[in-house]
């Protein structure tokens, strides 16, 4: 763990080196969603494979870089890419990334990712504020020793996703007619997709979709003092509920067809926030 926290540090000293940039919003893009960054004033791209001991991004659609720039005349610094658990990573190694962005100044960090819906009412297509999370990847990246610079030793979970940024989110979806859900994600390790028996669990603990990311990154934004709004694309149904195989593809393919509207929704957020 120590060897990982001097990598870490030798990679925020790298970027800050070479970027004098300050942002008041970060932006992690899940699956899918990286037409976003179409939307980025940009003033400075960093790739991942610049960054001394960055973990690659090993999956089809995280294009894996920093980006730098503005959004509706406001400060942010996207992620292009993000790590996750079933790439081979040590779960430290999955929040990575989010520590690195974080060393940019964010005080508010805007989560996305492309999920399964569990809820039967959902549809794919359909965009969801998570208002909770529920963590069955039984691991934690705050495991060992605390950084009390960071954060206390036992954060409160129980407001991970921010109260108000919530409420902005339903409010700007209103405003500029984009129907929105909300709901519970269920993070799990992955890399397969659920059982037919095991979504039926996740129904029974009220999940509202599945995915295999963002619960680690969640956790170490409360641990740092980040304000988090966590915003999921259903990309298809889970299995049982759905009637035909699932695939990445499939998964790519709805978040494409959804992008300007997910685009448009998260820039109009980061004006409002």
């Amino acid at each position: 763990m120590e060897n990982l926290e001097k990598e870490l540090t030798q990679a925020i000293n790298f970027v800050k080196n070479s970027t004098n940039f300050n942002a008041s919003t970060g932006v992690i893009l899940g699956s899918g969603l990286g037409f976003f960054a179409k939307t980025i004033k940009i003033e400075q791209e960093i790739p991942y494979s610049q960054i001394p001991n960055f973990p690659k991004s090993t999956v089809v659609g995280h294009s894996g870089k920093f980006i730098l720039g503005e959004v509706e005349g406001k400060k942010i610094v996207a992620m292009s890419g993000r790590n996750h658990f079933y790439e081979g990573y040590k779960i430290k190694q999955v929040v990575f990334g989010l520590k690195v962005m974080a060393s940019l100044g964010i005080k508010t960090l805007i989560v996305t990712n492309a999920a399964g819906g569990l809820n039967p009412r959902f549809q794919a297509g359909d965009l969801m504020v998570i208002d909770d999370h529920i963590n069955l990847t039984f691991t934690n990246p705050l495991i060992g020793k605390n950084d009390k610079n960071e954060g206390v030793r036992f954060p409160d979970l129980s407001e991970p996703y921010n109260k108000n940024l919530i409420e902005l989110a339903e409010k700007t979806a209103l405003e500029i007619g984009i129907p929105i859900k909300k709901g519970v994600y269920v993070g799990l390790k992955g890399p397969t997709y659920e059982t037919v028996s095991e979504v039926k669990m996740l129904q029974i603990l009220e999940g509202d979709a599945v995915g295999m990311s963002t619960v680690p990154e969640v956790i170490v934004s409360v641990h740092l003092g980040i304000k988090v709004l966590g915003i999921s694309c259903i990309t298809n149904l889970a299995t049982g509920i759905s009637n035909h195989k699932l695939s990445h593809e499939e998964v790519s393919k709805t978040a494409n067809n959804v992008s300007e509207n997910f685009s448009k929704l998260i820039s109009k957020i980061i004006r409002n926030v």
